[in-house]
């Protein structure tokens, strides 16, 4: 499997933006796809994650009611629409799959065997 993160960029406190995660190679309804990010001397923490299914939906705290996880089958494109960004969600996000599908385990990154590359998202204040 491989990731193509994208839809990164510049955005004022209060506006929007859409990560896109396009996957290649098979996907497979128990993987878990999910969304960590990491900013500047901090370590990488998980957003939010997904069963390829559709099921089992989990969010970190911080975005909750802000950020929703999605995905389009046709397209193995996973999605993370974020609104009401803050500055403090400033990272580079991270789109990664768990081919296990451990789910109980869902919130740790050394859960993932495969991860994209980063796409960088700034908001201003």
């Amino acid at each position: 499997v491989q990731l193509q993160a994208s839809g990164g960029g510049l955005v004022q406190a209060g506006g929007s933006l859409r990560l896109s995660c396009a996957a290649s190679g098979r996907i497979l309804n128990n993987f878990v796809m999910a969304w960590f990010r990491q900013a500047p001397g901090k370590e990488r923490e998980f957003v939010c994650a997904m069963r390829w299914s559709g099921g089992f939906i989990r969010y970190t705290d911080s975005v909750k009611g802000r950020f929703t996880i999605s995905r389009d089958n046709a397209l193995s494109t996973v999605y993370l629409r974020m609104i009401s960004l803050k500055p403090e969600d400033t990272a580079t996000y991270y789109c990664a799959v768990d081919s296990d599908g451990s789910w109980y385990h869902a919130t740790i990154q050394y859960t993932y065997d495969y991860w994209g590359q980063g796409t960088q998202v700034t908001v201003s204040s």
